[in-house]
Order: structure tokens, then C-alpha cells, then sequence
């Protein structure tokens, strides 16, 4: 039996105007996760399922990331865009989390529509779960899934911050 070994990731805390995100990035730079400090637990949670033992050391994010997160909540919509993406997951939940990415900011799609994106129309419940597992929240916009009817549906974050993120994205 192999034991695997921890991964080693910095975590730094960001103030927002929608509260603290913890921001998780690993050695070469990539965003491994993103989430509001309230949530903290099920951030570790979704780590631990999607990678093993991980070990954060608190320490700066790379300054590009911090500062298209920045750039984000002052307004350039397009900020996040190039900001590299490492997640684990099953290959469905990759495809479902792509596929939140190429929804345009001020934009929103229903599951069926996101299931739709993936070849998969039939697969709503499992995006919504998908959608529900994303360890990259705001970076990976599973906030801008919406209900059939256009209501606001579930958001890890909190259904507060899911109607100020699309208000956000739809003014700048």
C-alpha cells in the first residue's frame, strides 16, 4: 500500500467586499481553491476528498493572482480569466467546471443549459452536483447558475452573495 504525501499549499485571507475568501494556491502558482472564510470547513472538506492530506501554511497568494482578484471586485469583469485553475475531481466534474468558466461574466445559465454545454443534457442533477463540489469558487463561476424558472438557486457561499456577485458582474 502506498501512503500518499501531503500536498504543501499557501492559504492566504482576502478581504472582499462580500467578506474574507480564502484564497489556496500551490507552488507554481495555480489556484486550488477559493471560498469565504464562513466556509472554511467544507473548503477542507472538498481538498481532502479531491487531493488526500494537504498542509496550508498561511502566506501571499502570487501577487498576479491577488491582483486580478482585485481587479475583479473593483469592477474588470474579465480579471479572473487568466488565472491558472488546478483542481482534481472526477473528469465529469472537470468538464462541468470548464464549462462554468466559459460562461461570460454578467451571464447566467440554468443546469440544463450547463448540461447542455457538456453534451450532456440528460446529466442535470449530476452538474448540479458537480457545480456543488467546486472546490474554486467566483474563479470557477458557479454562481452564475441559475434555476429553469430564473431563480436564485443554492451557492456554497451563501444566496447573498450569489445575488451581489451577478449584481457585481452585470454593472461593471
Amino acid at each position: 500500500m502506498t501512503v500518499r504525501q501531503p500536498e504543501h499549499w499557501t492559504l492566504e485571507r482576502i478581504s472582499t467586499p462580500v467578506g474574507t475568501v480564502l484564497l489556496v494556491t500551490d507552488g507554481e502558482g495555480a489556484v486550488r481553491a477559493l471560498d469565504f472564510d464562513d466556509y472554511e470547513p467544507r473548503m477542507l472538506r472538498l481538498l481532502a476528498r479531491h487531493y488526500g492530506p494537504v498542509v496550508l501554511s498561511p502566506g501571499a497568494s502570487p501577487a498576479p493572482v491577488r491582483a486580478a482578484i482585485a481587479a475583479y471586485f473593483a469592477g474588470d469583469r474579465q480579471a479572473l480569466d487568466g488565472i491558472a485553475v488546478r483542481t482534481g475531481g472526477t473528469e465529469f466534474q472537470r468538464q462541468v467546471w470548464a464549462a462554468l468558466r466559459a460562461i461570460p461574466a454578467g451571464e447566467t445559465r440554468s443546469y440544463g443549459q450547463l448540461a447542455a454545454s457538456i453534451d450532456r443534457p440528460k446529466a442535470v442533477r449530476a452538474v448540479g452536483l458537480a457545480n456543488g463540489a467546486n472546490p474554486v469558487g467566483i474563479i470557477v463561476p458557479c454562481h452564475r447558475v441559475i434555476g429553469t424558472n430564473g431563480s436564485l438557486t443554492g451557492y456554497a457561499g451563501g444566496l447573498e452573495r450569489k445575488k451581489w456577485l451577478l449584481a457585481h458582474e452585470a454593472r461593471a
